[in-house]
């Protein structure tokens, strides 16, 4: 029997973890015409085997040779006795060949499937089927079995990673550029190799996915190297309707992204309003409004810290909305910071004195004055 269905309705995480926790054997294929992308993953009695995706089609034997760990010489060797009828797998004849050890064989094997695996988890559109069959029918060219709880964990990691690489790199269409030189930046640029990498393939042309294709990288590792290089100054990005002939640069209006992320915070779906609310964000910068519900999504996802500095934001550029100044209170008084918080809310109290929710905050910000000078009274204050 055939399990099938869109994203939006079952998680990619749940659909790991239904195959898993039934110990399924066959194979997941999962299709995405935004990304314009498909992977296939194949189980068996629950464990993941074998893992491929179209954006990425790279054999073992490629991998191997771009880590290091083989020469050509030693893969066109394993491939002729493929070609002599060997029924073996490429990476068993590799082994046997004394070309690499069974160790590395299987760390590379783990990192290619995770690789595809974790890239598929940050799918939040798509369509998906599994189908059951022989795991003997998975394409591999060397075995594995990886549990697909551990992925499950470190896929959740890697998703918070995400949202902090988020806040600079909003999504994988952006195109890098170099970033203008100027006296701030040192004369000699301390990278790393793979960082370099990545540089030598920005050409102001293609967007992050692009290049992450064309290194042979996962998108995730070509997203957090791409934050770095943002980071230190070396790197800026741009939309790909705003790369021009150097004229000033358009803003997107970012209401129809906003528009969509407060409909999902309402109807529980926290990270795809985050998502939503950063494409808001990248789109217009400026957009106080997009910044608010980002913070109401880091909230709700118990990012206290990271919800405050949104909200920060938002106020610097509306300083009078009452709306950002209450959720800033608020924000402030989790973190303990009561002088920020009473100041916020004072301020809510001037702009908005027969707001629903004035009675409430004028407690609040009473309550809030009551801790603190307790609190001074006893640090003797």
């Amino acid at each position: 029997m055939a399990i099938e269905g869109p994203l939006r309705e079952l998680g990619i995480h749940d659909v790991f973890q239904l195959l898993d926790l039934s110990r399924k054997t066959g194979m997941l294929r999962v299709v995405s015409e935004l990304r314009d992308n498909e992977g296939t993953v194949w189980f068996d009695k629950g464990r993941v085997v074998h893992a491929h995706i179209r954006s990425n089609p790279h054999p073992l034997g490629q991998l191997l040779l771009r880590s290091g760990k083989l020469t050509e010489a030693d893969l066109e060797r394993a491939r002729s006795e493929q070609q002599r009828g060997d029924g073996r797998r490429l990476g068993e004849i590799l082994v046997a060949l004394g070309a690499v050890t069974p160790k590395e064989l299987e760390r590379q094997v783990r990192m290619q499937i995770e690789a595809v695996v974790f890239e598929l988890m940050s799918w939040r559109e798509g369509f998906f089927s599994f189908e059951e069959g022989s795991a003997s029918d998975a394409p591999a060219e060397a075995t594995a079995r990886i549990s697909t709880e551990s992925l499950l964990m470190e896929g959740a990691r890697r998703i918070d990673e995400w949202s902090r690489i988020a806040d600079k790199v909003p999504h994988l269409g952006v195109i890098p550029v170099l970033a203008p030189v100027n006296d701030d930046h040192p004369s000699l640029l301390d990278l790393l190799p793979n960082e370099w990498e990545v540089l030598t393939a920005i050409d102001g042309v293609h967007d992050l996915r692009q290049i992450a294709g064309l290194l042979a990288r996962s998108e995730f590792d070509l997203a957090k190297i791409a934050y770095g290089l943002v980071s230190t100054g070396v790197v800026e990005l741009r939309h790909p309707e705003r790369v021009s002939t150097g004229a000033k640069l358009p803003v997107e209006d970012a209401r129809p992204q906003v528009e969509r992320a407060n409909a999902a915070l309402e109807a529980g779906q926290v990270e795809e309003a985050l998502s939503l609310a950063r494409q808001g964000i990248a789109a217009d910068p400026a957009s106080a409004a997009a910044r608010l519900v980002a913070a109401r999504a880091l909230l709700r996802l118990g990012r206290v810290s990271d919800s405050t500095d949104e909200l920060r934001r938002a106020a610097q550029l509306d300083p009078v909305n009452p709306d950002i100044q209450l959720e800033l209170g608020y924000a402030c008084a989790r973190r303990g910071d009561l002088d920020d918080a009473i100041a916020s809310w004072d301020h809510f109290l001037r702009t908005a004195p027969a707001d629903p929710s004035a009675d409430r905050v004028r407690a609040a910000a009473e309550t809030a004055r009551r801790l603190r000078n307790l609190l001074e009274a006893h640090a003797g204050v």
